[in-house]
This record gives structure tokens, C-alpha cells and sequence, in this order.
């Protein structure tokens, strides 16, 4: 492992644990405010800039962002997403704490289960880390394409069956990877600049809607939901749309089983048990 990857690594780390602590103080924060509606934008707005406790999640919320900016300027796309997958830990424990229940079975599983695979991950290093390829601009823009427009059909079509929450959630986890994606891309610098519009478009729309979330539902629930796509899509468009190359050999099945193992991680903590999301309310 390289001293870049090294501390590409420690930012990406440093970076989901204070975004994740982010997601927690904008939920307590928003959760306490009158209705926000997408249809008044401009009184939604008012509402959490004039909240303090919401104001200073949001200052978490982008320093985090500028720590993984930096992380992905160091190190490829799937293995810094890697580690935010496991920072939805953080978030289960916290919010545990926070509502003063104990996580459920489901939960603790969703933590031993991202720990392992991080440990897995940290083993697998030792095979090498590629950074891949630049990737077809074209194709890029497709994947993101594409995922913008499953991410409006969830909120379309998906709100009235997965309900206000998790559609909130579903989709903005969506819209946060948009971000993500559009952010790698652009640290490559040249004309890929321009991707920029991308994350800033990303990023807006995926917060808007974690805060209309947060006054439906928990904070695990939505932002837990948002975590797992955040992190799952951009790992496996660094795979399949940046052809960033896996180790061979037995450090490749382990680095293959580590993705799997935060992905499977965060969708236990993503989807807790009935009584707990109702717990969090």
C-alpha cells in the first residue's frame, strides 16, 4: 500500500464519520421544524438556514465532503466508498445512543458484518490499489443519466408504495451518488471540470431531500438508506464505468468478499426492525 492510499484511506475514514455525525444533527434539527415542502423552496430554505443546530450539521455535512474530495483525489473511487460504507456505523450506534435504545439484532449485524469487511478490505491492500482508468466521458454521463432518472421515478412513482421516508431516502441516496461520481471525475482535472455542475446538482438535490426525509422518519432509517446508495453505486461504477482494476489471486476474492461484506453491512443498518425505526420517531 502506498503512503498516498495510506492517507487517502485516513481522510476517507475521518470523512464519513463526520458526515455520518452530520446526518444526525440535521435529523434532530429538521425533525424539530414546521413542514418543509419541496413547493416552497424558498421558506424551506429560510427554515434550516435560521436553524442553528441544522446550520452547524450542515458546516459537518461539507467538511466531510471537502476530507473525500481530497481522499478520491488520492486513491480510486470503489475503495474510498469502500470505507464510507462502513461508516454507517457510526451512524447505528450514535442514533442508538442518541434515542437511548440498544441496536436491535439486525442492527449489530449490520456493524460486525461492516467490520469485517473493512478488515478484509485492509488485508487486501496488500495486493495493490490501482487507480484505473479515466472512463468514457460518454458512459459516464449515461450511468449518472440513468441514475438521475430511477431516482425521480422513486419519487414519482415509488413515494405512494415505499412511503414518504424511505422514498426520500432511496432517492437521495441516489442523487448523493451522482455527486460522488461527478466528483472523482472531476479530480482528474482538464475539460472533466465541467463535472462540477454535476456534483454541485448531485449534492443540492440529495440534501434537500434528506432533510424532507428526516420529518417522515428516523434517522437510520433515511439516512441509512441513503448511505447504502451513496456508497453501493459509486463502487460499482469505479469497477464498471472506471474500469478500476481489481487485485488477481486470492487478495482480489478478498477485496471482491470486502465490498460485498460494507454493502451487506449498510443494507442491515439501512432497513432496522420495525420497532426500532419506530423507536427513533
Amino acid at each position: 500500500m502506498t503512503i498516498s492510499t495510506a492517507v487517502a484511506l485516513v481522510l476517507a475514514l475521518l470523512s464519513t464519520t463526520i458526515t455520518n455525525l452530520a446526518y444526525l444533527r440535521e435529523h434532530e434539527a429538521a425533525a424539530a421544524l414546521p413542514v418543509l415542502s419541496m413547493r416552497r423552496p424558498v421558506r424551506s430554505l429560510q427554515l434550516l438556514i435560521g436553524d442553528r443546530s441544522w446550520l452547524l450539521g450542515f458546516a459537518m455535512e461539507t467538511a466531510g465532503f471537502l476530507l473525500y474530495a481530497a481522499a478520491l483525489a488520492l486513491a480510486s473511487l470503489a475503495l474510498v466508498q469502500s470505507i464510507g460504507a462502513g461508516g454507517i456505523g457510526v451512524l447505528a450506534y450514535v442514533s442508538a445512543r442518541v434515542s437511548g435504545r440498544q441496536l436491535s439484532r439486525r442492527e449489530l449485524g449490520g456493524v460486525i458484518v461492516s467490520g469485517l469487511g473493512l478488515l478484509a478490505l485492509g488485508v487486501s491492500l496488500v495486493g495493490g490499489s490501482g487507480e484505473g482508468r479515466s472512463g468514457s466521458t460518454v458512459t459516464i454521463l449515461v450511468w449518472l443519466g440513468t441514475s438521475g432518472a430511477v431516482a425521480l421515478f422513486v419519487l414519482v412513482i415509488g413515494r405512494a408504495v415505499l412511503g414518504a421516508a424511505v422514498a426520500a431516502g432511496v432517492a437521495g441516496g441516489i442523487f448523493f451518488s451522482i455527486g460522488d461520481i461527478a466528483t472523482k471525475v472531476a479530480t482528474q482535472g482538464g475539460a472533466r471540470i465541467g463535472f462540477v455542475l454535476l456534483l454541485i446538482l448531485g449534492y443540492t438535490l440529495g440534501t434537500i431531500l434528506l432533510q424532507l426525509g428526516y420529518q417522515a422518519g428516523g434517522a437510520l432509517t433515511v439516512a441509512g438508506l441513503a448511505t447504502l446508495l451513496t456508497n453501493a453505486l459509486p463502487i460499482a461504477a469505479g469497477t464498471i464505468v472506471l474500469a478500476e482494476p481489481v487485485p488477481s489471486g486470492a487478495f482480489g476474492a478478498l477485496r471482491v468478499l470486502a465490498f460485498a461484506a460494507v454493502t451487506a453491512g449498510a443494507f442491515l443498518l439501512a432497513r432496522p426492525e420495525t420497532r426500532a425505526a419506530n423507536a427513533e420517531r
